[in-house]
């Protein structure tokens, strides 16, 4: 079997007056995360792991933030455009491990939904993909509530 495997990572700072999206699912929390597009962290740790595995660069790459075309983009239309993409048009996922980091919000709640919308972005099922959640016991930027993390895994198989 032909495999490869990707590493993601990406942080983004909470602040007022944003939504709060992880992986597409819109959380209820008072602070949302601040990017050029939606800021989506989730996502964006998934893109890099799928460019990694793919050998394709990473989300900044394809995806600058100074180039006014992604201001406020929907981070899961920039992953389907990456997974339609030549780089990635003989691989299908094989499964994606996803760590997201932060205090608050409790991420458990909405893990169905965030699998769900994940496993149709990445034209998977949902039993390919593991979300979990997980503090800094206080600890750091995101234990003090300043931002997200989110570190994901792919691998990749060859059709």
């Amino acid at each position: 079997m032909n495999i490869k495997i990707g590493i993601g990572f990406d942080v983004h700072k909470l602040v007022e007056n944003r939504k709060l999206l992880l992986c597409g699912v819109e959380f209820d929390y008072p602070l949302g995360l601040l990017g050029h597009s939606d800021a989506d962290v989730a996502l964006h740790a998934v893109a890099d792991a799928v460019l990694g595995a793919a050998g394709a660069g990473d989300i900044g790459q394809w995806f600058p933030d100074n180039d006014p075309a992604f201001k406020d983009a929907d981070s899961g239309k920039l992953l389907q455009f990456i997974m339609a993409s030549n780089e990635l048009a003989n691989y299908r996922i094989g499964n994606v491990d996803m760590v997201i980091i932060c205090q608050q919000p409790k991420i458990l709640p909405q893990v169905p939904a965030m699998k769900e919308n994940l496993a149709k972005l990445l034209n998977c099922t949902a039993e390919q993909i593991s979300i979990k959640g997980k503090t800094t016991e206080k600890l750091g930027y995101t234990g003090r509530g300043e931002g997200i993390a989110a570190q994901a895994v792919v691998l990749l198989e060859k059709v």
